[in-house]
């Protein structure tokens, strides 16, 4: 297949090619190409390497346009692998009462929290949802995001919440960002339940889950497993029912404390365990000898001034595949940046560069299950790249404008990167 547009001598690529997930020592060892090159064709990448080998690797003729990118470096469209994306309603109230000293679980007792979002999004259309979601997710993409979980979890009821994994499949057809659906019914338990706990648990299991199957409006289930949430018990029976219609598992475990969300994981085979500041380390080995990847989300806790972030060491010495996200959501993720994510794991959970740019990639496209066609350049996966002003590193470098350009299958979609 002949060529249709090369980057050429660009300052670094760094590509995150190779078998996945990264884990342990492997998880920052990333081979930085100098003056590198990538070529696409029909949205996908033909080559990516050396620009001395772009010649003999592709064929290229009068209609190949060529790009010189000396001035950037190249690296793989992130991937943010956990977002509460699609919400209506607007909880900037409770940020300033956090940033007063107020605590989540005060403002959450006093009608904050989840249950404020999901008062809104009840009473949203679905084209309400569709339209401030899209402007989100725009953010995003400026920000290098070129795939992206949302779940849903803010509806509660049935209706509600097929309302809101419909928007997301609308979305999905409308705008740049390929998005992975989640279905959450199970993220709260909602003001008319309490009190009937596990009515709700049922409600979960036998209503809402067929019934998202049924539509096949999501590709995972999600479950918050927290103390005075649901239990592990329940999140397993949960995930166990997804699991037999066919949605895959992945579950927020020991954010606010150690609720033994992380060890649930291993028990069932969840492919990820998101969140995971208090995981122990009993949780740490479960998950290790399971193939269970964690997605930490160091923003959430940067927001919620948690004051502690996810064992990432730990987590990386034990031989975890470590995957970040943003946590987009209206409480608690306020960044749609993953490179202000990538900045968190380096700075305040001591991970190297290469460890997060792994994290925000393939790894995270693995915890998602589509590392076979996202989360790295090379040959046959989507064209989906950020170009850096200067050094990749230079990511870090948060509030300087360092994204030159966003390719989203082969196509600029953000940035004013230079032109054929």
């Amino acid at each position: 297949m002949k060529a249709e547009i090369i980057y050429r001598h660009c300052r670094q690529l760094i590509t995150c090619a190779g078998t996945a997930p990264r884990r342990g020592p492997g998880q920052g060892h990333v081979e930085i190409i100098p003056d590198g090159a990538i070529a696409i064709a029909d949205g996908r990448v033909l080559f990516a390497g050396r620009t001395a080998d772009l010649p003999h690797a592709v064929d290229i003729d009068g209609n190949t346009r060529s790009v010189d990118a000396d001035t950037c470096s190249i690296v793989p469209g992130f991937v943010d692998a956990h977002t509460h994306a699609l919400f209506a309603g607007d909880r900037r109230d409770e940020l300033r009462r956090r940033l007063a000293g107020e605590s989540y679980l005060t403002i959450a007792a006093s009608g904050g929290g989840i249950v404020a979002t999901v008062a809104a999004t009840r009473r949203a259309s679905e084209d309400e949802l569709v339209r401030t979601t899209r402007a989100r997710l725009d953010e995003m993409l400026a920000c290098g995001t070129t795939t992206c979980e949302i779940k849903s979890g803010y509806g509660l009821e049935l209706e509600a919440e097929l309302k809101m994994l419909r928007a997301i499949r609308r979305l999905s057809r409308e705008q740049d960002i390929d998005l992975v659906p989640t279905f959450m019914g199970a993220h709260e338990i909602p003001p008319e339940y309490r009190g009937r706990h596990r009515e709700f648990v049922h409600l979960v299991i036998d209503r809402m889950i067929p019934a998202v199957a049924a539509e096949r409006l999501a590709e995972w289930c999600d479950v918050f497993c927290e103390h005075g949430v649901f239990t592990p018990a329940e999140a397993k029976d949960i995930l166990e029912a997804g699991l037999r219609h066919g949605l895959k598992a992945r579950i927020h475990a020991d954010e606010l404390a150690e609720s033994g969300g992380s060890l649930v994981a291993a028990e069932i085979g969840a492919h990820s365990a998101d969140h995971l500041i208090f995981v122990d380390d009993e949780g740490i080995d479960a998950m290790a000898q399971t193939n269970v990847t964690a997605t930490l989300l160091p923003a959430a806790a940067f927001f919620l001034k948690l004051g502690r972030f996810a064992p990432a060491r730990a987590l990386i010495a034990a031989g975890v595949p470590v995957a970040l996200a943003t946590d987009l959501n209206p409480g608690g993720g306020f960044s749609p940046s993953m490179p202000f994510v990538m900045t968190l794991g380096a700075f305040a959970m001591n991970m190297t560069f290469e460890e997060a740019l792994v994290g925000a990639t393939i790894n995270g496209a693995w915890s998602l299950d589509i590392a076979d066609r996202a989360g790295s350049l090379e040959p046959g996966k989507l064209a989906d790249a950020v170009f850096v002003h200067g050094d990749a590193i230079d990511l870090i470098r948060i509030g300087a404008g360092s994204i030159a350009g966003v390719l989203k299958r082969g196509t600029l979609v953000a940035g004013a990167m230079l032109k054929a």
